[in-house]
């Protein structure tokens, strides 16, 4: 089997539509990663698809996409700034994580690193970031515009040719790009950083390398491109960076890019287990690691939280659903019943055990789970009602119901 390259559109955070090529590696991926390529760009720079099928080589596949006005995208170029780009980003990672599984690699070049690193943060399933020949400052880019900023500040636009081609640039974009501060993004970035740099890069000097390597905390490791330029239009300099970046992005993933089992795979041990720590990103924020799966847990903002997951209680209630349906499919099949389709709302709350007519405890308040259930199919009456039936039988159902047992005990310090 060989690597594929597959052309997909998703919908950007303005409502454009986007173009896309996913990279999938020849059998299963180990992750998924997220490509954000350089400024007037476009997906298909020969960088960017040399180092995406050098990481699908590796088993991760790459999805990168033409920001909203460029390339294939639909969309006005002049309506966009390095804001709508990280909303950009974040909406290709909510389509992965839709369709696919969220992206845990997050790489960019020049203006792209910049964009992933202020993106991080929105994509919580992301452990590592790299960046390619990226600056310090976004700010950085207006040198590009320099001999059209007078006209862009006065008429509040201007057209500009830029790697041969005429864009035109808004005053917002000025505006928005010098308001940005990466520094502090990459103190709290709270993920792993592999900086790439060309020492010969006459577009953005060694000198912002040095700068993001410094302002980022541990772990973090950079790389010298030697004599590369800064697009990288060598073949061999752009398959270098992606050999590299897989093998050092290994190290964060879940999977191993070798296609070898996961410890907890070859384990069956360590695969009953689910790992549950605080990413110290946030105060309340947690990154779950159920075998080759990670989720985020958080709380909302009116506890503390930054609702950048699922609360606990609702972790616990999506259990549930997912039981449900799973428990209904399965029975629906074995009895060959015209189920087309089963989704399940919950809510969970606390009311007086006294308000509670079939419930044992009279005292206090209670835990109540309201589950709905909607069933699409050419179902009669007593199909329908004896699938009802069935709902109470889930395994996670049951479990909530019977006696359960937690043990509790500490591990030895490190």
């Amino acid at each position: 089997m060989t690597t594929t390259s597959q052309a997909v559109r998703f919908t950007g955070a303005s409502g454009e539509t986007l173009a896309a090529r996913l990279e999938m590696p020849a059998g299963p991926p180990v992750a998924y990663a997220l490509f954000a390529h350089c400024f007037t760009c476009s997906k298909d720079t020969k960088a960017t698809a040399f180092i995406a099928g050098a990481l699908a080589d590796a088993g991760i596949a790459v999805l990168r996409f033409d920001f909203t006005g460029l390339g294939n995208s639909d969309g006005e170029f002049a309506n966009t700034n390095f804001s709508s780009n990280i909303e950009d980003l974040v909406a290709a990672a909510d389509f992965l994580r839709s369709e696919h599984q969220a992206p845990q690699l997050l790489i960019g070049h020049s203006l792209g690193g910049a964009a992933v690193i202020a993106a991080a943060a929105r994509i919580p399933e992301s452990v590592a970031v790299a960046t390619i020949n990226a600056p310090a400052d976004p700010a950085h880019v207006l040198a590009h515009i320099e001999h059209a900023r007078d006209e862009i500040e006065r008429e509040g636009e201007a057209e500009v040719e830029l790697g041969g081609r005429r864009f035109r640039i808004q005053k917002h974009f000025l505006e928005d790009v010098a308001q940005a501060r990466l520094k502090p993004m990459l103190a709290d970035l709270g993920r792993a950083l592999i900086v790439f740099h060309a020492p010969r890069d006459t577009t953005v000097g060694i000198d912002n390398a040095a700068q993001l390597f410094t302002a980022a905390k541990h772990p973090k490791s950079f790389v010298s491109l030697d004599d590369a330029d800064h697009l990288l239009s060598r073949k061999a300099d752009a398959r270098y960076v992606g050999a590299v970046l897989a093998a050092w992005a290994t190290r964060y993933l879940d999977g191993d890019s070798s296609g070898k089992a996961t410890a907890a795979e070859s384990d069956p041990a360590q695969a009953e287990w689910l790992t549950v720590e605080e990413t110290g990103h946030s105060r309340f924020r947690q990154r779950i690691q159920a075998g080759r799966h990670i989720l985020t847990a958080d709380e909302p903002p009116d506890v503390g939280g930054e609702d950048s997951g699922p609360s606990p209680y609702q972790l616990l209630t999506a259990a549930l659903g997912a039981c449900t349906t799973m428990t209904l499919r399965m029975y629906a099949e074995h009895k060959k019943l015209p189920l087309d389709k089963v989704s399940v709302r919950l809510r969970h709350g606390k009311i007086h055990a006294k308000d509670c007519e079939t419930c044992e405890t009279r005292d206090g308040k209670i835990d109540r789970i309201e589950r709905e259930i909607t069933l699409t199919g050419d179902l009669d009456a007593e199909q329908r009602q004896r699938l009802l039936e069935i709902a109470d039988r889930c395994p996670v159902h049951r479990t909530l119901h019977s006696e359960v047992q937690v043990t509790s005990r500490l591990t030895a310090d490190d």
